[in-house]
């Protein structure tokens, strides 16, 4: 009999003998699985169950983590979470099950997340993050995080709980159309199933795949590179007798920016008419040709404006904006202590509404096709370490309220004339 849950876990070499292992366990059939997987190829298994207390089934789910760690040796962690009542609440827990499997885990900790996530996954990016990233799906192992299941559809991991008559919770929030993710499984990928059954597969292979040809392709480039000097400045004549793929592929790197193949066209072109040539590509990064030699120039963000607290009501101008709080404005939210105004920050979160989960400023900007040279100018309104909004792009669904809702505040930013 085969067991393509078992065989997957073994095959992904996340699951080594000996070594320490933290699953995060929700008593749900995906987790069930791995437990079970990882004690069957030695893995030294332990495993974390974060009770949130929402649902009425909850503590149920909790006695039946503690009874199936007792019927299989294992070693359970439970944590009592309790999320914020407004927001997006699968993406808070998220939060709060990552951040407690990293206080708890000696080594590793693991996520049950199957190809059927996998192909969940690469559809939402595609849809919502144009990009060879979008494509790319979630890794094998991120840190200390790792994900065994990857390659095992969520049909596998049942009939692998059904085999070993490992019973297993069901949570209805799954289902709910509320939630992104449940619309894409139960709209989206249901239809590309309705029309290939090994779609999730197919998807999931691609997602593989495209992650290691990009090393490939990463490691082309570098090497083409080396071949013209290694930059920052090329011969254009040498650059023109790449393969055209491989020419773009350095262009890229040189400009750190994305090049379509139109632009990529006129930058090989740039300074065939002699003289110096200069062409504008955005996000402050300008190609300059002269003496059939290309360059990048990629003038220095502008300075990111100091931090200001911002009264409610009151006004502050955060650089060359005007940012109000009081009555009205762009957004409404509901806030509990002092505000402040600031500039973008390396790690910043945010939870977008309708996205299912929170996502970095850094990639909010890059979906949105916000140029670098802009992004720490805009003002990012913030409670303590919360993201609350960004001025003009997103507000944190968290914080987002009705207007002339009790406590809410409006918020405004403009730019000065």
């Amino acid at each position: 009999m085969t067991e393509p849950a078992l065989d997957a876990a073994r095959a992904s070499g996340l699951v080594p003998a000996g070594q320490p292992l933290l699953v995060m366990l929700s008593g749900g059939p995906d987790s069930v699985c791995l437990l079970d997987v990882a004690v069957r190829l030695g893995a030294e298994t332990s495993a974390l169950h974060v009770n949130y207390g929402l649902r009425a089934a909850a503590e149920q789910d909790e006695a039946h983590c503690r009874a199936l760690c007792e019927q299989l040796g294992v070693a359970l962690t439970v944590e009592h979470a309790r999320l914020a009542d407004a927001g997006n609440v699968q993406a808070q827990a998220r939060d709060a099950r990552y951040a407690a499997a990293e206080r708890v885990a000696a080594g590793d900790y693991a996520a049950a997340h199957t190809a059927s996530d996998q192909a969940e996954t690469v559809l939402y990016r595609l849809a919502v993050s144009p990009g060879r990233r979008a494509l790319l799906g979630m890794e094998p192992r991120r840190g200390r995080l790792v994900r065994p299941l990857l390659e095992a559809t969520r049909a596998d991991v049942r009939a692998y709980c059904e085999g070993r008559g490992l019973a297993w919770r069901t949570d209805e929030s799954n289902d709910d159309p509320r939630f992104a993710r449940a619309r894409v499984r139960h709209t989206l990928l249901a239809a590309l199933l309705e029309v290939a059954p090994a779609a999730e597969g197919a998807v999931a292979e691609t997602a593989r795949q495209l992650r290691e040809e990009a090393e490939v392709l990463d490691a082309a480039a570098a090497d083409a590179l080396a071949g013209l000097g290694g930059g920052p400045v090329v011969e254009l004549a040498a650059l023109r007798q790449l393969p055209r793929a491989t020419a773009r592929l350095v262009l890229r790197e040189l400009a750190g920016v994305p090049l379509v193949s139109a632009r990529v066209e006129e930058l090989l072109r740039l300074g065939e008419a002699g003289g110096t040539r200069a062409l504008d590509l955005g996000e402050g990064v300008r190609a300059v040709a002269e003496y059939g030699m290309l360059r990048f120039a990629h003038a220095g963000p502008p300075a990111a404006p100091e931090p200001v607290p911002l009264a409610v009501p009151g006004r502050v101008r955060f650089g060359d904006w005007d940012v109000r709080a009081g009555a009205g404005g762009e957004v409404t939210v509901a806030v509990d202590g002092p505000l402040t105004v600031r500039a973008w920050r390396d790690g910043d979160r945010i939870r977008p509404a309708g996205l299912g989960g929170s996502k970095t400023l850094a990639d909010l900007f890059t979906d949105l096709k916000v140029p670098r040279e802009l992004r720490r100018t805009l003002p990012v309104v913030v409670a303590g370490e919360d993201v609350i909004w960004v001025a003009g792009l997103a507000v944190d669904e968290r914080f987002e309220a009705a207007a002339g809702a009790e406590g809410a505040v409006g918020l405004s930013a403009t730019l000065r004339g």
